[in-house]
């Protein structure tokens, strides 16, 4: 059996696929898996079991990508065609069944619209796949000793990034004597290209806590480190929902996007977002997401600590 898995171009939305992954898994023992996405993405689906091929989306002018993929897929008979991006490109394919997701009629959370496909009415949570080979990398990366907070103060649109200074104060409260983690080190996530970015919050920590992550893990073995973590908080992105796929608890910083809809999925999660609402914060005269500084300002370091607490003492309450 043959099933084409057809996903998102961004981490965040491509690790909320993983959980319907999962169930096909799990569903069609034995089959054999291919995975379309974009070039960001395709790195979380190297350990996928019974993976054929992954087959790289990158966007092209005249929307040539789905014409190419395509091309690679047509001379092969589905047995079963599952399209997350209703591309239209599984109306054109041989297969003996197909699954298209359609937007959704009301808000719901990508992970419920995801599993509705398939009519599961319990959602698979997020999951990532990994080898040794990201066990030995991420236990060399965070190694045994005494815990780790772990944040990511970037995110892929400069209006969802706290500002660094805020990330630097509710790192020194949440370590600091008092603190949910007092003494513990401190790993700094982010992808190679937001090195710049991340400085500030890397050159605020003491050397003997520092842990600098940015540009030095492949998304798997920074999912592996974050599981080696007690407590993760950063802005909404796909390393946001790696931490909530790791288990670890997992506080997402939320302003200029919706929380309902991509907020941290799993039991030990939660979000934090600005006094100003997302409808004032994107519904502006002034708006322009292309020219937007930090939209996270109302978001004061207080409550972030406050939120912080409140799921630290949850989650010790749901793992008794």
């Amino acid at each position: 059996m043959r099933i084409l898995f057809i996903t998102s171009t961004r981490v965040g939305d491509a690790v909320l696929s993983t959980g319907v992954l999962f169930h096909l898994i799990e569903r069609y023992r034995g089959a054999r898996f291919t995975i379309a996405c974009g070039p960001a993405a395709a790195e979380l689906f190297v350990a996928v079991p019974n993976l054929e091929r992954i087959l790289v989306v990158e966007k092209k002018p005249a929307s040539r990508h789905w014409l190419e993929l395509w091309a690679s897929c047509v001379a092969c008979y589905w047995d079963l065609v599952v399209d997350l991006r209703a591309s239209g490109i599984s109306y054109l394919l041989p297969t003996r069944r197909r699954r298209v997701l359609r937007p959704s009629g009301e808000p719901v959370h990508r992970v419920r619209h995801l599993a509705s496909l398939f009519g599961l009415d319990d959602p698979p949570a997020p999951r990532i796949w990994t080898t040794p080979d990201h066990w030995r990398a991420a236990a060399e990366l965070v190694s045994d000793g005494s815990p780790v907070l772990a944040v990511g103060p970037t995110a892929n649109w400069r209006g969802k990034q706290w500002r660094m200074a805020s990330f630097i104060e509710l790192i020194r409260r949440l370590t600091g004597a008092g603190g949910i983690l007092p003494g513990a080190r401190v790993a700094v996530f982010g992808a190679a290209c937001e090195k710049a970015t991340a400085v500030p919050v890397i050159a605020s920590i003491p050397p003997g806590q520092r842990i600098n992550l940015v540009g030095r893990a492949d998304l798997v073995t920074a999912h592996v480190c974050l599981r080696r973590c007690a407590f993760y908080v950063g802005n909404d992105s796909g390393l946001m929902h790696l931490a909530a796929a790791a288990g670890i608890p997992t506080l997402g910083l939320f302003g200029p996007s919706r929380e309902e809809l991509y907020g941290p999925w799993g039991e030990h999660s939660a979000v934090v977002r600005t006094a100003v609402p997302y409808e004032d914060l994107v519904g502006g005269p002034d708006y322009d997401h292309r020219t937007t500084g930090s939209l996270m300002d109302s978001l004061t370091v207080d409550a972030a600590e406050a939120a912080a607490r409140a799921l630290w003492r949850r989650s010790a309450g749901q793992a008794a």
